[in-house]
């Protein structure tokens, strides 16, 4: 008769074979409170962008993405949310993921001091028109840039383990200086108008380099890592994270030179191997779903799920984009909005669930363990709460979505104020699980 494991031993089994792989150790504890500091700072500014999308409804709902308000408030979404929190990732992932410590603890908190303020600094010079402003928060971004990815390219160099993960890092924190590039080309021509009619197209390819070469390369390669960890996923192909790492790392240099040089055979076919890179990706966690051990899902994982089906959305909405061209403002937002807020932002918060709580959890209850009885990670937030901003979240990216398609101010501003009280219910639980008292 044919033993049958049971579903908790398999488990523990598959923690076993996790706790025993090459790169599984806890991060040394100055680079966990190197990653607190950068989760702190990017709450902030989601909380800041959300109240953002509120202001700026109107023109959302005009399509009107190039104007300074809406620049603004996405700076805060891409340099305040993402990006922070990327950075903070990685220095908590790259110890346990790749074996590589940390190259320099005080370079990355010398990146965070120049990196925050200088976002809070540039996107108020680009809302209110100061030169000043704007120059100045763009030097202290860039000085925070490029501290960072030195500090990760430095680390990445020291790994010893080098799989699509490392891949994948080392090709968006490439992309990454890209946007840098491109960012401030566009900001000069603010004042100097040097590239005249092309700085729409510009903007597009630094729109498309920062939201898919910087943030979802980056997403493919720490989903590989962790979605399996999350799930208790083993034995799965993961062939298909480099193939959509290849696909993707083609197709953002062409579909940005396309636009650029307006070739649109270029552009066509840069389209077509992002839509095949992103294919790979859903493929690939499909794949990783399949042969889960872990059956019942938690509310992490529910959020990136809700996520990848908006990234679909935003897949199929970018060739409509391109095939109908200059002239239809309002679908070229939706398409923006949906993607960055529905298949970037809301991924991240989804592991923000999962790592923010495991985070201070450690940083609270480490040291008591055998001591007296310590709470579960789970036990430290509300699973139910979660499930609304889950729902409030989805329906907020929603209605965005169809109340630009539509030019609805009124749509727009409903989906913009639910967004508000998914994040502020999001940021209740972050200090919940850090300063509260656990259920």
């Amino acid at each position: 008769m044919t033993a049958v494991t049971p579903p908790r031993a398999a488990r523990i089994t598959l923690d076993a074979r996790i706790a025993r792989a090459p790169g599984a150790m806890t991060p040394p504890p100055n680079a966990t409170r190197l990653a607190g500091e950068h989760f702190a700072a990017a709450t902030v500014y989601l909380v800041a962008g959300a109240l953002g999308l509120v202001w700026i409804a109107p023109e959302l709902a005009a399509g009107a993405y190039p104007s300074p308000h809406v620049a603004a408030v996405a700076h805060l979404f891409t340099l305040g949310w993402i990006t922070m929190t990327i950075f903070g990732a990685l220095y908590q992932l790259l110890p346990v993921a790749l074996g590589a410590p940390v190259r320099s603890v005080r370079a990355g908190h010398a990146s965070f001091w120049s990196f925050a303020p200088g976002v809070a600094c540039f996107a108020t010079g680009v809302a209110g028109g100061s030169n000043v402003l704007r120059h100045a928060g763009i030097a202290l971004v860039g000085i925070g840039v490029l501290l960072a990815v030195g500090n990760v390219a430095a680390t990445l160099r020291t790994a010893r383990t080098r799989d699509v993960t490392w891949a994948a890092i080392a090709l968006a924190i490439t992309f990454l200086t890209s946007t840098l590039a491109l960012g401030i080309i566009l900001l000069h021509n603010l004042q100097t108008g040097f590239i005249a009619a092309a700085r729409a197209r510009v903007l597009a390819a630094h729109l498309h380099v920062a939201i898919i070469g910087w943030a979802l390369m980056m997403i493919v390669g720490v989903s590989h890592r962790l979605l399996p960890m999350f799930l208790l996923a083993h034995g799965a192909d993961t062939r298909w994270t480099r193939r959509s790492l290849a696909m993707l790392a083609s197709g953002v240099p062409a579909l940005a030179a396309g636009i650029m040089t307006q070739r649109t055979l270029l552009s066509w076919t840069g389209i077509a191997l992002i839509e095949l890179g992103i294919a790979c990706f859903l493929r690939q966690v499909v794949a990783f779903h399949r042969v889960r051990v872990k059956r019942r899902l938690d509310v992490g994982v529910l959020f990136a799920a809700t996520a990848l089906g908006f990234l679909a959305i935003g897949a199929a909405l970018g060739p409509i984009a391109l095939g109908a061209g200059a002239g239809h403002s309002r679908l070229d937002t939706a398409y923006v909005t949906v993607g960055l807020l529905g298949g970037v932002v809301m991924f991240i918060v989804g592991f923000f669930y999962k790592i923010v709580p495991l985070l201070a959890w450690t940083a609270r209850y480490r040291g008591r363990m055998g001591k007296e009885r310590v709470p579960t990670v789970a036990e430290t937030f509300s699973a139910r709460v979660a499930h609304v901003q889950l729902v409030a979240m989805a329906l907020a990216i929603a209605l965005l979505g169809a109340g630009i398609g539509a030019g609805s101010a009124t749509a727009v501003r409903t989906g913009a104020g639910l967004f508000v009280v998914g994040v502020a219910l999001l940021a209740s639980q972050l200090g919940r699980a850090t300063f509260g008292t656990p259920r």
